[in-house]
């Protein structure tokens, strides 16, 4: 539990968080803002009513602001006025169904949007730790059995996976170019990427990813249609991730040079399964419900196996995932069972505590 208070170095400090109104991003604030940050938020208007966001009411807890981060101006604006100590940055177009159909929409925010933070960011004094997040899919998939390290190859088959290797290797340039840990006395910034699995979670509505969509269908009372249920993925509650970032940035505050790189948070090994196990399990803690194999030849590509190595998270950081997969789905659903009856800033916050708790 001690560690998880990160030495308190969030307490009255002023962090930006891009994406905040989105699934990870809420729950990030949420998170912050109980350590005793000055929490800024920067992103688009939240997908529906249902997130997380709207209903954690954090449009009045945290500093909100609806922006763009394609728009440089207004961006460099907010960084000039708020003056962030921390930056995370999460903004970002997610889903790869949506990337093979607005594939330039995808790169504009994916790409441009980590060269904006990260100008922003080399343009601020006042920033002293940033940390990009980007996606396990990162990584040239070769759909080998062993985990991905985080010096293996950049890549990507499909528009989403290719802009989240691009944001990778431009931040690699701006570590090496401007934020380069040899030379920290000069720049004071410290500079990492960060690379996590399948996350699931409570508040999550968007389309074409799998937790939302077995809701709908649960809520609805239809059929789930699983179109790739063998592909096989490292799945992980969102608080993992999320405890993996915010160690990292309380580590990175106060050794800089030392953790400035590329980090992987992933499961362990028994939480990388199949589509349809994870759906199964989705089922079982509904309630009810049956889910159907969907399948389609001529559907865009979509990876089938991918798994991270976090030995490097393990060793050096001393983080380590704290719930296996049975753990991981009854959160996700208690949350989409709670949410018509409980506050929901309160049961986010109970449900950190109770993570902490192990």
């Amino acid at each position: 539990m001690g560690i998880m208070k990160f030495n308190n170095v969030f307490k009255d400090k002023t962090v930006l968080v891009t994406g905040h109104t989105g699934f990870k991003g809420s729950w990030l604030s949420v998170w912050l803002k109980e350590l005793g940050a000055n929490v800024i938020g920067y992103a688009l208007e939240p997908y529906t009513k249902r997130d997380n966001f709207v209903l954690c009411g954090l449009k009045n807890r945290i500093t909100s602001i609806i922006g763009d981060v394609r728009d440089y101006e207004k961006l460099k604006k907010v960084f000039d006025k708020y003056q962030p100590e921390f930056v995370f940055h999460l903004a970002a177009q997610p889903i790869v169904r949506e990337s093979y159909i607005n594939p330039k929409e995808t790169l504009d925010i994916n790409v441009g949007g980590t060269v904006n933070v990260l100008e922003c960011s080399r343009l601020t004094n006042s920033v002293k730790v940033i940390i990009n997040v980007t996606s396990d899919k990162c990584y040239e998939n070769k759909e080998w059995l062993w985990g991905y390290r985080e010096n293996d190859s950049m890549g990507g088959y499909d528009p989403y996976s290719s802009s989240k290797g691009c944001s990778e290797l431009i931040t690699a340039a701006y570590r090496k170019s401007f934020f380069n840990p040899n030379k920290f006395d000069e720049h004071g910034k410290s500079l990492s990427s960060v690379r996590a699995g399948n996350v699931i979670g409570g508040g999550d509505w968007q389309k074409d990813r799998l937790i939302p969509d077995c809701i709908r269908a649960l809520e609805s009372n239809k059929p789930i249609e699983i179109r790739n249920p063998a592909a096989t993925r490292p799945w992980q509650h969102v608080l993992e991730p999320l405890s993996g970032y915010l160690l990292l940035a309380s580590k990175m505050y106060s050794e800089p040079v030392k953790f400035s790189g590329a980090w992987n948070f992933g499961p362990n090994y028994g939480s990388v399964i199949s589509v349809g196990e994870v759906v199964s399990m989705i089922v079982e803690n509904w309630g009810h419900g049956k889910w159907i194999d969907t399948s389609d030849k001529n559907a865009p590509h979509e990876a089938n196996f991918l798994s991270l190595d976090i030995s490097k998270s393990l060793n050096f950081l001393g983080w380590s995932p704290r719930w296996d997969i049975h753990q991981c789905v009854c959160s996700t659903v208690d949350w989409y069972k709670s949410a018509e009856s409980q506050n929901i800033y309160n049961y986010c916050k109970n449900q950190i505590n109770y993570y902490l708790e192990g």
